[in-house]
């Protein structure tokens, strides 16, 4: 029988529609979003741009159908909708992303601007005529048309080979190089950043209202094999570019350019030791002038900012207790004011004139949605795709850890007459929280397959303040551990748990944990361990950041945190996934993990190679497992293994598996 939600069957889950981004018009009077959906043979994920109604009235109305999809919406000063598509065509059927313009009038879009290594992201002025655009270009280009000469020669004779003289030289899933990112005008292709190495990499931008000056994020090389992070003013007349804010004790990102051009807030992240975590903290500055941190007294870390249509205010995200509201900050005095008071997370969040902001919301009752936010702090729901029904329903839980500190979680239960089995699913990050909807990181599967999915806070999670990082800093298998085992005993006293059935699973930094929890305690059923840190004396200089690893620990730390010295305990079987093209952690852990599981657990494999762990191995994968159809595979295996190992049923394995 087919369940009357979609959460139940992979492939209707997988073709549920997903919102993400906004782009609002200068005026405010229209308002864009895109809608991804899953294509015919469920092997790839196309988006398309979709026109929202700001009032609120009438549905959301389809913008683009091109087959390769359509990304990254911008408004221009006159209204007119620019974003990023490869289209093809009978000469050319992989051609590189280009910038195309929908005119406000009506009609077809136009291709505005085609370069050889395609268009990364657009960036425009409020009130000007002035398009800026990343693109790639080949270090040794002279101009777009030498870098198209350069990249036909690779091509011709085949050459992959990069040489790098700095480091990093793989980032998340691919490798950097040979060519870097740009600032480029649209309007002829001028170089705005000649040179530029790999300062303009993942570099938050922003255009003065006018168009005349860009600020950018500089990723500039440090001493030995790290990267500091300044901000850079770009004249975009004249190319002329200087450092406007640097902290040798501190990163600095996220610019803001205030409407009348005479201000700038940033972000200011603190360069860690071994013995003092990160803090973030909000700043502004009038240009020409020193910048100051405002907000000092508020123990949150901001995540984005932006200026009020008027100027003479900031709206922030920030992490906030299992959730990350929009909040109203004084520019001058720094006070703090909550905006958004529900049980939501906000993003991309859009001021338009009247005091009225435009977001997208979530949480673990409903995937992204547009919403407005009046002046008078209501909010209104936008017409845009449906929510779907939910298998179940989610609370809030607190635990007290050994040394006294409250421990938050959701926990998410499924429609059963009976306990249900518990699932303790630790976050990735570790600097994050369980606070956003995640259609990779999906609970609401697992809960309709009867599971009680517990989804922890515990120690170096954000929005708990400062002291609740610190709590865990450079302890990784002290306080996390503690705080997720304080967390799974009060999920099991819950009377719709059945504590006589657990298991535990996590990714990235919640594999670790993973690992570190099969270490340490027989207690759960099984262990799923995604992505996962097992040896960090391995990790930490194979990572795509390695400078920044030798900040978090020093080599004692290392050995005292790292879970591969405790694998002769592990008793509990355990099913290990990982993608090869995992940059962040490399494959190298999971192949150390699976041989070490098989030759030194307590659970090895037998005289003929047999034991109850299992390797999911994807080739072409990252970090996050992202083609649908190896998203499908991911949840199947992990059923199965869950049912085998909790249930005592053998779950089906999928076909395609061979």
């Amino acid at each position: 029988m087919t369940p009357r939600h979609a959460f139940g069957d992979l492939d209707r889950f997988l073709e549920l529609s997903r919102v993400a981004g906004l782009a609002v018009s200068p005026d405010g009077s229209r308002l864009v979003t895109t809608i991804t959906e899953i294509n015919d043979e469920h092997t790839e994920f196309v988006t398309a741009i979709w026109e929202l109604d700001p009032a609120g009235h009438h549905p959301a109305r389809r913008l683009t159908r091109g087959a390769k999809g359509e990304t990254a919406p911008a408004f221009t000063a006159d209204g007119d909708l620019l974003f990023i598509a490869a289209r093809p065509t009978p000469r050319d059927d992989k051609p590189p992303a280009a910038l195309w313009r929908l005119p406000a009038s009506g009609g077809e879009a136009v291709e505005l601007l085609t370069l050889p290594g395609g268009i990364g992201a657009v960036h425009t002025a409020m009130s000007a005529d002035r398009v800026i655009v990343t693109a790639p270009l080949l270090p040794s280009a002279a101009t777009v048309a030498d870098d198209a000469r350069l990249r036909k020669l690779r091509k011709d004779n085949q050459v992959s080979a990069i040489l790098h003289t700095r480091y990093p030289v793989r980032y998340w899933d691919h490798d950097l190089g040979p060519d870097h990112p740009h600032l480029l005008d649209a309007a002829d292709s001028r170089d705005l950043t000649p040179s530029p190495g790999a300062a303009l990499r993942e570099a938050g931008v922003a255009v003065s209202a006018d168009g005349s000056f860009v600020v950018t994020s500089w990723h500039a090389p440090g001493p030995g094999a790290s990267i500091r992070v300044c901000l850079v003013r770009v004249d975009t007349a004249t190319g002329a570019r200087q450092v406007i804010a640097e902290d040798p004790d501190a990163d600095l990102g996220h610019p803001a350019i205030s409407p009348d051009g005479s201000r700038l807030a940033f972000l200011r992240e603190t360069v860690s030791t071994p013995d003092r975590a990160p803090r973030i903290t909000l700043c502004v500055m009038t240009f020409g002038e020193p910048w100051v941190q405002v907000g000092q007294d508020w123990d949150r870390w901001p995540a984005s900012v932006g200026w009020t249509t008027d100027g003479t205010g900031l709206v922030v995200t920030a992490d906030d207790n299992g959730r990350c509201p929009i909040f109203a900050v004084d520019p001058d005095g720094g006070a703090v004011t909550r905006l958004t008071d529900d049980d939501y997370s906000y993003a991309e969040v859009h001021t338009a004139p009247g005091g009225v902001v435009y977001a997208l919301r979530h949480s673990y009752t409903a995937p992204p949605h547009p919403v407005r936010i009046d002046a008078d702090g209501q909010v209104v729901v936008l017409p845009c795709v449906d929510i779907p029904e939910l298998p179940g329903d989610v609370e809030e839980i607190t635990a007290t850890a050994p040394d006294g500190v409250r421990v938050r979680s959701w926990l998410v239960l499924p429609e059963t007459t009976e306990p249900a089995p518990l699932l303790l699913w630790v976050h990735g990050g570790p600097l994050g929280s369980w606070n956003a909807w995640h259609w990779r990181w999906n609970p609401w599967l697992l809960a309709a397959a009867g599971y009680a999915v517990l989804l922890p806070d515990p120690a170096l999670s954000t929005g708990y303040g400062q002291d609740f990082v610190q709590r865990g800093w450079g302890a990784w298998g002290a306080a996390p551990y503690t705080d997720l085992m304080a967390a799974t005993d009060a999920a099991c006293a819950h009377p719709r748990v059945d504590a006589g059935r657990t298991a535990a699973m996590g990714g990235s930094f919640g594999g670790y944990m993973a690992n570190w929890i099969a270490g340490h305690t027989d207690r759960f059923d099984a262990i799923v361990t995604h992505a996962s840190l097992w040896a960090l004396d391995q990790f930490g200089h194979t990572t795509d950041g390695a400078y920044w690893w030798v900040r978090e620990m020093t080599e004692q730390m290392t050995q005292h945190n790292s879970p591969h010295r405790h694998v002769a305990r592990i008793s509990t079987p355990m099913l290990v996934i990982h993608g090869d093209k995992d940059y962040r952690v490399p494959v190298g852990e999971a192949l150390r993990l699976w041989y070490e599981l098989l030759t030194e657990s307590a659970l090895p494999a037998d005289d003929d190679g047999d034991s109850p762990h299992r390797f999911l191995y994807f080739p072409s994968e990252g970090h996050w497992v992202a083609a649908p159809q190896h998203t499908k595979i991911w949840y199947q295996v992990i059923l199965a293994f869950l049912a085998r190992h909790v249930l005592g049923e053998d779950g089906p394995l999928p076909e395609t598996l061979g």
